[in-house]
């Protein structure tokens, strides 16, 4: 029996207005994974993500960053500490060529350096060993690349000057020298802004102190994190904020809620912040805690069309609800735990549009259905499509809303509906401390791993199937009802794309008459698999995946009119048996049968008793105590008269 767990029972969700969340629900997903698309796209066109030595390891930048909302410029040291992996004669970071490097130190040294094709390589006076932790300083200005969609804009907002920053997925680079790609993140990070003092500056982390210079013309923000980050997370922006404060209990920790907005949205963001406390309950108590529960959770507001998870601080162009869920789960997944290839990035997109309908579903009980159907019809409006991104040069692939955010999402409903609710977050919770994951990167098999590990399930063609494989399966049941009680099945498939021939999946049928319904599930394993299932009365009606938490498209169900005649029929199935087989009389002349099961030798291996009602018997053996070989079944009538049928183990 499969147990789903109501999460309305693990934390109580207040009522919000909200404008139907069912037809906006899978219109949402389109869009943020439109401008993330977008934002990938005006990066990736320009050639490689990182050229960045990999002969170290970033440990910790200080980033002190002078920038003015009104002034396209940026004035910036950055002092990296790294650790040599193995001996150097430089070090070359991601910069791009339109930043000037005015000096590199080290120990107060000036060092040599050449700053070419996007690459700012550090030459050292002799070679360096294994081993070695240092320092060095980076001395920069310029005006940062504009591609019209770039990761550093500066821009306005009713009239007021505004800069913001995202570097999804390679754009750190663009306004700051760094390691730019998915294989090294910084243990920790300071980020000190200077801006005219009729600013505010955001960033990562927990806000230090704000500091007046320069006869109180000038103000420095300085910000502190300290939790491993991935360089695309990194960020800031610098406008007339104005500040609020909320806070959420987790656990034994009230953790800080703070949010940046523009003045003219104060009143939109202060309405709209304790949907993201409830959520953060939510997601703390179903995954593990808050990844990052010493320091805070924040929301800034930007001009960009949708939003960006950037650790602790997600920048949003408003608060809307599922938008917020959303980037809030990416703090979990994307922030804690960073997809390692963009190959896997429904990791990152998966996980946090499957957390947002949780969430939804949560707070929409009476949406689910509809939600999850309509989803569904997306993902399945196409033959084809795997999860897996199998062309990561192009964008639209990478950050399709239909695979690697809907279907991304719906492939973790189909675990949790075959490992049940309970393995299904227990495992993705050990996913979460996975001491080789954890505030790193992971690919899906790390992920199936750690799956596997806790539900004791080989998940191989699961994710062959789905994961790398493409398309849906289209179910076509016909059954038949046998006697007041009984029901035989068949259950066949067809399959939307060649790359898989059968998807194996366990199939919810509910079984419904005017008065009654029954809903069993079925391990289908092959097609045209015969089932025997005794739900209790005879159905008029059978619904397939009722509750929609299988990808499936066009389903049928017909009801089969009994074809068996003549008396004392006695059916086996499956035949050849597999772990277990099922026996049954059919237009049988007693009341009582026995059953007894014979070796190929003659020797008894298995006796039992029948109730036949109404001419109609069933029985359920299970055959994984016998070993393989030609079996026998005999059936005894009360009266003593004897059937024989064969079969093969």
């Amino acid at each position: 029996m499969r147990i789903i767990f109501s999460f309305l029972l693990l934390v109580t969700i207040n009522a919000f207005a909200q404008n139907d969340p069912v037809a906006t629900g899978c219109k949402d997903i389109e869009n943020i994974a439109f401008m993330e698309r977008l934002g990938h796209e005006r990066l990736v066109n320009r050639g490689n993500a990182t050229l960045a030595s990999n002969n170290f390891d970033v440990k910790y930048y200080r980033c002190e960053w002078q920038v003015d909302p009104a002034i396209r410029y940026i004035t910036g040291k950055v002092v990296v500490y790294y650790l040599i992996t193995s001996p150097a004669a430089f070090i070359s970071f991601d910069l791009m060529n339109g930043l000037n490097v005015d000096s590199v130190k080290q120990h107060n040294v000036t060092l040599t350096k050449q700053h070419t094709a996007n690459v700012l390589q550090i030459n050292f006076p002799s070679g360096v060993n294994t081993g070695v932790f240092d320092s060095v300083s980076i001395y920069y200005q310029g005006v940062p690349p504009n591609t019209g969609l770039g990761s550093f804009v500066q821009t306005t907002h009713a009239g007021t000057p505004v800069i913001w920053t995202l570097s999804e997925p390679y754009g750190s680079r663009d306004w700051w020298p760094c390691k730019n790609g998915l294989d090294d993140k910084a243990d920790s990070i300071d980020v000190l802004v200077t801006t005219p003092a009729i600013y505010k500056a955001a960033s990562n982390g927990l806000l230090q102190s704000e500091t007046l210079i320069s006869g109180g013309t000038k103000k420095i923000a300085y910000w502190k994190h300290r939790y491993p980050i991935a360089s695309y997370l990194v960020c800031f922006a610098v406008t007339n904020y104005s500040v609020f404060n909320n806070s959420v209990q987790l656990g034994a920790v009230n953790l800080p809620m703070q949010t940046y907005c523009y003045p003219e949205s104060l009143a939109s963001f202060q309405a709209n912040t304790p949907l993201v406390l409830n959520a953060l309950q939510l997601f703390h108590n179903l995954f593990g805690e808050y990844p990052f529960i010493k320091e805070k959770y924040g929301h800034v507001q930007f001009n960009w069309g949708g939003g960006m998870e950037h650790q602790t601080s997600t920048f949003l162009v408003s608060p809307g609800e599922s938008l917020m869920a959303h980037e809030l789960a990416h703090q979990w997944f994307g922030d804690k735990i960073t997809c390692a290839s963009w190959e896997d990035i429904w990791l990152n997109e998966g996980f946090a549009t499957h957390l947002a309908s949780i969430y939804m579903e949560a707070k929409y009980p009476a949406n689910v259905i509809a939600t999850r159907k309509n989803e569904i019809t997306s993902i399945t409006s196409l033959p084809g499509g795997s999860v897996k991104v199998d062309d990561t040069t192009n964008v639209g692939r990478i950050f399709s809303g239909r695979l690697s955010y809907t279907k991304g999402s719906h492939l973790l409903y189909m675990l949790r509906w075959i490992l049940g609710d309970s393995v299904f977050f227990r495992a993705v919770k050990q996913y979460q401390k996975d001491p080789n994951l954890s505030y790193g990167f992971a690919k899906t098999n790390d992920l199936k791993k750690n799956l596997e590990q806790v539900s004791g399930k080989d998940l191989t063609k699961f994710f062959k199937d789905w994961y790398e494989g493409q398309g849906y399966p289209t179910y076509n049941v016909e059954w038949t009802a046998l006697g007041s009680s009984y029901v035989k099945i068949k259950m066949s498939q067809t399959t939307s794309h060649p790359s898989v021939t059968f998807f194996e999946l366990p199939v919810a049928l509910n079984f419904k008459n005017a008065t009654q319904q029954k809903t069993i599930v079925l391990d289908n394993k092959s097609n045209g698999e015969i089932f025997f299932r005794n739900i209790g009365f005879v159905p008029d009606t059978v619904f397939i995946d009722p509750e929609y938490w299988l990808i499936t498209r066009n389903n049928t169900s017909r009801k089969v009119p009994d074809a068996v005649t003549g008396q004392n029929i006695i059916q086996v199935f499956p035949n050849p048996v597999q772990s277990q087989f099922y026996v049954y009389l059919r237009n049988f002349s007693s009341s009582n049968a026995s059953i007894i099961l014979h070796n190929a030798a003659g020797q008894m291996v298995y006796s039992g008793k029948i109730s036949v009602i109404n001419g109609s018997g069933f029985t359920e053996v299970s055959s994984l105590r016998f070993p393989p070989g030609e079996y026998s079944v005999s059936i005894i009538k009360d009266n003593g008269e004897k059937f024989v049928k064969k079969l093969l183990k």
